[in-house]
């Protein structure tokens, strides 16, 4: 749970990290953009990487993308959240500058820089993450992130997943994902979750997201058993 890690960089530094992905998405946002695209979602619970970012509670979320030709592109995504009181953070932002196109007519690639940031709080808990996915046919994927500031901390953290979706139908696609994040340089311990999702494509543009999550012992001993453990969150969301 991001709201525990202990933080000890300066406002300063944490200004000029929002400024620096700022300017990152205005690049995205001026390189001849062919197609803008958007989300708008409602969410019983926010699980990140197996925890609660809200504990327990709904989350209204939107977020929209600029991308060109090129593959390159830039996304501001937001959500509400709740962490710990101390640090009295209520929302997040995600500033993402990436690329994205096929390898063949089987294998995709997706790489991004991605900063975290929490406007409302008053601690730093900023952070930036390099992410790389690996598509296989639409269906089976490989992802790796790496922080050298993990969670707002002064130490590295990876995270790997790997997942597949099985469509029924045209309208109906169950998904299954595994995830690792080694943190040992963070708490000095790694966590394993798991999640399976169902999803309906009711009608253009809503869909409806069933998905149960669980994570390993080692998660609740981070981050609590309030934090961590097993869920179930249900979605409404709108694309366009």
């Amino acid at each position: 749970m991001r709201s525990f890690v202990d933080v000890s960089h300066s406002r300063s530094t944490r200004s000029l990290a929002g400024c620096a992905a700022l300017g990152l998405l205005a690049v995205a946002t001026s390189t001849h953009a062919e197609s803008v695209s958007g989300s708008a979602a409602l969410t019983s619970d926010y699980v990140w990487r197996g925890t609660t970012q809200t504990q327990g509670n709904p989350a209204v979320q939107a977020g929209f993308s600029l991308s060109s030709d090129s593959g390159f592109y830039g996304s501001i995504w937001g959500s509400n959240v709740e962490f710990a009181p101390e640090t009295r953070a209520s929302s997040e932002l995600d500033l993402t500058l990436g690329w994205s196109g096929t390898l063949s007519d089987a294998w995709a690639l997706d790489t991004n820089l991605l900063h975290y940031r929490y406007p409302s709080t008053t601690v730093d808990l900023d952070w930036t993450e390099l992410n790389g996915r690996l598509t296989y046919a639409d269906r089976y994927w490989l992802s790796l992130g790496y922080s050298p500031k993990a969670l707002g901390s002064d130490d590295d953290g990876v995270y790997t997943q790997v997942g597949a979706r099985f469509p029924a139908g045209e309208t109906f696609a169950v998904e299954v994902a595994a995830g690792y994040y080694a943190l040992d340089d963070v708490y000095g311990d790694s966590y394993w979750h798991g999640q399976a999702s169902a999803i309906w494509a009711v009608k253009a543009p809503f869909e409806l997201r069933l998905a149960a999550h669980t994570t390993d012992s080692a998660a609740e001993r981070m981050f609590g058993d309030e934090f961590a453990g097993s869920r179930v969150e249900a979605a409404v969301q709108a694309s366009f």
